[in-house]
């Protein structure tokens, strides 16, 4: 029996726990599970690894993406550059074999931690099909915490210029309130990586003027539940193309499964 699962915490809720159990049952991969592995402190994650000998594979939540990388082997160098891991690859290598690879050292576990970052592939994979580079090349990014991370990693790689939106003031970002039809003109890319509007919380939006968004805007928000946020609503009643961030979940957690099914290579993610 091969195990898989998710770590992080709270897991109350997981579109990974039922994704991959309904893809196992429908490609008929047998013996093959995933399980929710709520993890308060990482100082618990060894032994979570010794209880569990049968795990392949993890993905990573909030709030471990970072501190997780400690207990690796090995991170893929696009992880290295977003600084999260959300997947992580398991192997019976002794980690003996690292030391001559010049990588991380010997560890207290008789197995390989691989980290790699999936949500970069997943972000931009959903985004490509929807860019206009004559309209898209400039990009305002809501929120400054870790979910943004993967989109900042992407824009950069795809050559849009960005820029932070936040409550708080800094020198390098706007704040809401510096939101003046120029600059919404100017950056017809807009991702929100805020909470706001998903649910329960279905009446709150990123307080931008919606008035000055237009048809050649592009709205993304990587929230999934509900499907169409408030955000994504007043952009599209706007007239701008707009994405939630289902189908970003979906091509990670099926890049993970190809990390976690193919250990002899290191895909590029």
């Amino acid at each position: 029996m091969k195990q898989y699962g998710l770590i992080g915490y709270p897991l109350s809720h997981s579109f990974s726990k039922k994704f991959f159990t309904e893809k196992f049952e429908r490609e008929g991969i047998a013996d093959h599970v995933y399980d929710l592995y709520e993890i308060k402190n990482l100082s618990d994650f060894p032994e979570l690894l010794r209880a569990n000998p049968n795990l392949s594979g993890l993905n990573v939540t909030v709030p471990h993406k970072i501190g997780i990388m400690f207990y690796l082997d090995w991170v893929h160098p696009d992880a290295k550059e977003v600084d999260a891991v959300n997947c992580i690859r398991i192997t019976s290598e002794s980690p003996v074999a690292s030391v001559f690879n010049g990588e991380v050292g010997i560890k207290d576990h008789e197995f390989r931690l691989e980290g790699f970052n999936t949500d970069v592939y997943g972000f931009e994979m959903s985004l490509r099909p929807l860019l206009n580079k004559a309209a898209h090349k400039k990009a305002l990014i809501l929120g400054t915490g870790g979910a943004g991370r993967a989109v900042k990693y992407v824009l950069r790689k795809l050559g849009i210029d960005f820029t932070y939106v936040s409550r708080e003031p800094d020198a390098h970002q706007y704040q809401y309130k510096d939101l003046t039809p120029e600059i919404m003109d100017e950056h017809k890319l807009i991702i929100n990586t805020t909470p706001l509007g998903m649910a329960p919380d279905l009446d709150k939006c990123p307080d931008i003027p919606y008035e000055h968004i237009t048809s050649e805007h592009l709205l993304y928000d990587l929230i999934y539940n509900p499907e169409e946020t408030l955000f994504l609503q007043k952009g599209r009643e706007r007239g701008a193309v707009t994405k939630n961030g289902h189908e970003m979940l979906i091509l990670q957690a099926e890049k993970s499964w190809e990390i976690w099914s193919s250990p002899e290579i290191a895909p590029k993610v």
